[in-house]
């Protein structure tokens, strides 16, 4: 097992990428710190994860024999990232991983002119700043111990443009850029910064994924439909799986990867290299 002896932090762990690394790093030996805001968030049009459905996340990696603490976070507040932190250290002594997984796709759909300044401060609040808190948290603890690894899930949206997700892509792209910098700041304390970017994800229903329906609903595509169109623009032929994903940030989270950081990891069946 790959993970045996790691602690890691993966917030958004509720569903979606967040519980499918989640599992995937308990089946790797991993011990979890599992984080979600677990409530729905004002100006996000779409249910987000659950106190429910996190406490689902953290049965489903006890099966596989980790030791799991969950908390209720929401990672715009410093406070909020910090106490968990705090939690995390007081339970396991140490971490060894951070993902970065907390995230929203909307508000969105709309043209630069039309967005509101609070849809704009929310998405870049949680999407870029949020990733900032967690960071800031985490890291003079792996500074101490001169070990770490850090994986910040940001998306093919970080690489390139799309039509009316201006705040996304701006926050995605600004996630990326802070992976860069600070994989030079903690670059001699041998703490690892990479960012994993993914395509279009299939919205599997054993980790309750639905990104991919909702950026649908922003573009005005049926959601009965949107799975075969974002098929369409993939040169293999075929969406992401979520376990496609947390086998990445396996790697990254690992010792193999020793020696790589400031990198940016792009799983998206070649849509980038076009």
């Amino acid at each position: 097992m790959l993970l045996t002896g790691k602690t890691a932090v993966i917030t958004g762990a509720a569903r979606g990428l967040g519980r499918a690394c989640a599992t995937r790093f308990a089946r790797e030996g991993a011990d979890l710190v599992l984080l979600d805001i677990a409530q729905d968030l004002d100006g996000v049009p779409y249910p987000l994860g659950s106190v429910s459905q996190l406490g689902h996340t953290a049965d489903l990696c006890r099966g596989h024999g980790a030791a799991v603490i969950t908390a209720a976070a929401d990672v715009r507040s410093p406070e909020a990232c910090e106490v968990a932190v705090a939690q995390a250290l007081d339970r396991f002594g140490s971490i060894q991983v951070l993902v970065n997984g907390a995230g929203i796709a909307a508000p969105s759909g709309k043209a630069i002119h039309e967005i509101a300044e609070d849809e704009w401060d929310l998405m870049i609040d949680t999407d870029l700043s949020g990733a900032w808190r967690m960071m800031k948290a985490v890291s003079p603890s792996m500074v101490a111990r001169n070990e770490g690894s850090i994986i910040n899930i940001a998306s093919t949206a970080g690489l390139v443009g799309y039509r009316n997700f201006a705040g996304y892509v701006a926050a995605k792209h600004g996630l990326i850029g802070l992976t860069k910098a600070a994989a030079l700041d903690y670059a001699p304390h041998r703490v690892r910064v990479n960012a994993l970017c993914p395509g279009s994800v299939r919205d599997d229903a054993l980790v309750e994924g639905r990104m991919l329906a909702e950026i649908a609903r922003s573009l005005e595509v049926r959601v009965e439909e949107h799975e075969e169109l974002f098929v369409q623009a993939q040169p293999m032929n075929r969406l992401i799986e979520p376990d496609d994903i947390a086998g990445a940030a396996v790697w990254l989270a690992g010792d193999d990867s020793r020696q790589v950081t400031g990198t940016t990891l792009t799983v998206d069946g070649g849509f980038t290299a076009r």
